[in-house]
């Protein structure tokens, strides 16, 4: 821990120890289209 006010940079990828990959937006967004189609077809019949 940081002791008499010293102030610590740390980067991005260090600081998740490791890269974010951008699969994630896409996982979001197929799931969120499923979820929609899925009531479509609910609210249909």
């Amino acid at each position: 821990m940081a002791e008499n006010d010293e102030t610590i940079h740390v980067s991005t990828d260090r600081a998740r120890a490791g890269t974010t990959p951008h699969m994630t937006r896409y996982v979001l967004g197929f799931g969120l289209a499923l979820v929609i189609i899925a009531f479509v077809i609910i609210v249909w019949f």
